[in-house]
């Protein structure tokens, strides 16, 4: 991981089994808008490269996160999302037991 939130690291969850590739930014806080929140980041999540993860999102279980994805928002379990700001691309992923 390139940069995680040192400030507010109590305030990030990273479950078991979740693939964080290079260059992927997790943040809690924005300066700008004065927004502390958690993020909390399920079991069996892939995040690709380049991702980031800002505050208040919650990544569902099994979700796959785009390289270069901007997650504003959260992620549903088992769906894949990619883009800027983050959105929807499949929600048929099957459980990966």
């Amino acid at each position: 991981m390139e940069y995680y939130n040192s400030f507010y690291s109590e305030l990030i969850t990273i479950e078991d089994d979740v693939i964080v590739s290079f260059r992927v930014t997790i943040v809690a806080h924005d300066r700008v808008k004065f927004i502390v929140s958690p993020v909390t980041i399920k079991k069996g999540v892939f995040i690709g490269t380049g991702a980031i993860i800002l505050p208040g999102v919650i990544i569902g279980e099994g979700a796959i996160v785009g390289a270069g994805a901007v997650v504003t928002k959260d992620v549903a379990p088992y769906s894949t999302v990619t883009g800027v700001p983050a959105k929807e691309v499949s929600d048929s992923i099957g459980r990966r037991d």
